[in-house]
């Protein structure tokens, strides 16, 4: 009889051998995957600024061009997707960091964070569709990234937090963030010659 109570009673969250919710694990490493994604299209954008501006006169911006050149995407003198890019390295740090500490304060922080950077990415998005008329692809594709780290946060604290999460130690965490980062950003430098820009 209490064997029989045992098994029925046992827990409802999917642990793997060595402890730990693998679903809270899982989404901590997609996390890191995700602002890798949002790195990426921030970096390129960024690289785009100040590879591509200010443009010749005789080049009339369109589309993503019109996008970055136009006077909402600026914070003062800072470009939008600077401030993107290093907010996304920030999220890729604090992921790994999570996955290795599992530091509650880090968890605690990292929700109205992502919160504001949903709605900071959908006022900027609001601008494209309608005063400034032009979409951004990487732009969307950075306003998505920000949009699933929040999700991800949810979900996590709904299912108990980072606490439920399994410690990866920090040798296999780092190391492999940091191929990951790196990889993305030779990729944006391996394509940003093939972009059809102003001057390439």
């Amino acid at each position: 009889m209490t064997d029989r109570a045992v098994q029925t009673t046992g827990p409802t969250a999917p642990s793997d051998a060595q402890g730990g919710d693998r679903v809270v694990t899982g989404l901590l490493r997609a996390f890191i995957g995700v602002a890798v994604v949002g790195w990426a299209a921030s970096f390129l954008l960024t690289v785009i600024h100040f590879w591509v501006l200010p443009l010749p006169a005789s080049v009339d911006p369109q589309g993503p061009i019109a996008v970055i050149t136009s006077p909402w995407s600026y914070v003062g003198p800072f470009p939008l997707a600077l401030i993107g890019a290093v907010y996304y390295l920030a999220m890729i740090t604090a992921g790994a960091s999570l996955l290795h500490t599992r530091a509650a304060w880090l968890e605690r922080a990292l929700l109205p964070i992502t919160a504001f950077g949903v709605l900071s990415s959908a006022g900027f998005v609001y601008l494209q569709l309608g005063p400034i008329g032009e979409i951004c692809p990487f732009c969307m594709m950075s306003a998505a990234a920000t949009t699933l780290l929040f999700v991800i946060e949810l979900i996590n604290r709904r299912r108990g937090g980072v606490g439920m999460a399994k410690v990866v130690p920090a040798v296999r965490v780092w190391p492999a963030t940091f191929l990951l980062a790196m990889a993305a950003t030779l990729a944006v430098v391996w394509a940003l010659p093939q972009l059809p820009l102003p001057g390439n």
